[in-house]
């Protein structure tokens, strides 16, 4: 990587990947390390800037993450947040202690130092805390720049060393002025110039690919979410025909997207495109089961039967391709999630795929595997690959399986597909669809009486899901307007046979969660 490059040090903050984002935000390359990662590495990364992310542990606590004090000399400008900060003035001299009074949420704080971090911050603003510990006594050679009313140790510098230190999270939205700090921070104290531009990523990994691959041959898993097909989009720019995407259409997608993703990546697209129809298979292995987690583990296991077996039809003579992105990398303990010791394995990724032992390819390749999702989205525009597709919600793995309560079958599913395309019609149709993040309907397999015409009837309920969120760790119901509900349940109980009742989630997360299942 060319570009300068800001390392954010994980000290077990859940905000790790928000600070990166936030960094990438402002035109900066950014990579997450371990906190124990060695200060040789580390130097020999070249990075311009460093931030130390935050944490649940105390520093006076043996047992929690430490770092060596050499990393304070070896002349790349430092920002501590939260944990990061109390620990840049534990580790120098200072003194850390426990709060009277524990600040958690909107805090105002005060400053008016002349600081290079808050230049073009008012004197008083809003920020976000989430702290039990406070510094109590700074190391020589720092001064406050910052305070609250209950910590006298908002921010503090010692800036002819470069080190720089908030108690608070500039990285949240909920910190007025969060963004203007880190901008401040890597450009007035780290000299960055904003090299990280996605036109030139396009650029440069369009050529790397094509020296990469030469005249091999690659093959891709296309699921037709966003991040299989922006790897396929990059691939075909890069190779051409020499790309076979293959397109496994288990049933459960969403009304007419198999189609779609099949006109589209045919039509925009210099590539082979493979499409495998096996609806009745999945129905079959499917039969008879309700549990949600064996659903999920059928789903997945006939899934990689179907595609590998094409596979090995095709021969794997060249490479394998996958859609992986940054946070799965992150997410699936290769390295960058701070603990004690060993990295703990939070989730095994779908974009991460596991070959069986017969298949041997000449390399695995992972085209978006620097970039977080936005950034996804947008080298995915500027492929000129559709508006619908790049902005696609969230979709689980199992698809629509995952969405029928109980057992599946080939009627239920037909009936999802059209109650959701109904809902999604009405909410494209109503202006609001931008201001929710994900909104779905459910089949929760349960019957109701109801009246049609001079008929009674006892036919299927369905539930329909909205709700808003900066990153998916909370949610809340969408406020929907009821006149729009009104025309979402008319329509339902009128043009989708075999529902006669509607019903609205109202639960956050937590408790709830997104998906039902």
């Amino acid at each position: 990587m060319s570009n300068q490059l800001c390392i954010v040090l994980d000290f077990g903050g859940q905000y790790n990947q928000l600070i990166a984002r936030r960094v990438r935000e402002c035109g900066v390359y950014c990579e997450i390390k371990r906190f124990d990662t060695p200060i040789s590495e580390i130097k020999a990364m070249n990075p311009t800037a460093i931030i130390f992310t935050g944490g649940p542990n105390s520093v006076y606590d043996p047992s929690s993450p430490h770092i060596s004090e050499e990393i304070f000399s070896i002349g790349v400008p430092i920002l501590g947040i939260c944990y990061g900060c109390q620990l840049m003035a534990y580790t120098l001299g200072g003194k850390v202690e426990s709060c009277e009074k524990s600040e958690y949420g909107k805090i105002e704080i005060s400053q008016n130092s002349g600081s290079l971090i808050f230049e073009g911050v008012p004197e008083k603003s809003v920020v976000w805390m989430s702290h039990t510990d406070f510094v109590s006594q700074l190391p020589d050679g720092f001064s406050v720049t910052a305070k609250s009313a209950d910590c006298p140790c908002a921010a503090f510098e010692a800036p002819e060393r470069k080190l720089y230190a908030v108690q608070f999270h500039p990285e949240v939205t909920h910190s007025e002025y969060g963004k203007q700090i880190l901008h401040n921070f890597l450009y007035n104290v780290c000299g960055c110039t904003g090299d990280w531009v996605m036109d030139d990523f396009i650029e440069n990994t369009v050529a790397k690919l094509r020296e990469q691959i030469g005249d091999k041959k690659v093959i891709l898993g296309l699921s037709g979410g966003v991040d299989s097909s922006v790897a396929a989009g990059l691939l075909s720019r890069a190779v051409g025909k020499q790309l076979t995407c293959v397109f496994v259409d288990q049933g459960l997608m969403r009304k007419d997207e198999g189609d779609f993703v099949e006109e589209t990546f045919t039509k925009l697209f210099d590539m082979n495109f493979v499409r495998v129809n096996c609806k009745d298979q999945f129905l079959k292995a499917l039969k008879g089961v309700s549990d949600p987690e064996q659903k999920r583990k059928i789903i997945g296991t006939e899934f990689y039967n179907v595609f590998w077996d094409k596979i090995r039809e095709r021969g794997t003579d060249g490479f394998f391709a996958q859609g992986t992105i940054y946070p799965d990398r992150i997410e699936s303990g290769r390295g960058n999630q701070a603990g004690h010791g060993s990295t703990a394995v939070i989730k095994t990724h779908h974009n991460m795929v596991k070959m069986p032992e017969d298949i041997k390819f000449a390399g695995t390749i992972e085209p978006l595997g620097d970039l977080f999702k936005d950034e996804v989205r947008q080298v995915g525009e500027k492929l000129g690959i559709p508006h619908d597709l790049v902005w696609r919600q969230p979709f689980p793995g199992p698809g629509l399986g995952v969405r029928i309560i109980g057992e599946i079958t080939e009627e239920k599913i037909k009936i999802l597909q059209e109650a959701d395309a109904v809902f999604r019609d009405e909410i494209r149709k109503s202006g609001i669809e931008s201001e929710l993040k994900q909104f779905f309907a459910v089949l929760p397999d349960v019957r109701t009486v109801g009246v049609m015409g001079d008929h009674r009837t006892y036919d299927h309920l369905i539930a329909i899901r909205a709700v808003t969120t900066d990153d998916f760790m909370t949610a809340d119901w969408a406020r929907i307007p009821y006149d729009v509900l009104a025309r979402v349940s008319n329509r339902l109980c009128n043009e989708v046979e075999h529902v006669n009742r509607v019903v609205y989630d109202i639960t956050s997360k937590p408790p709830g969660t997104v998906e039902w299942e």
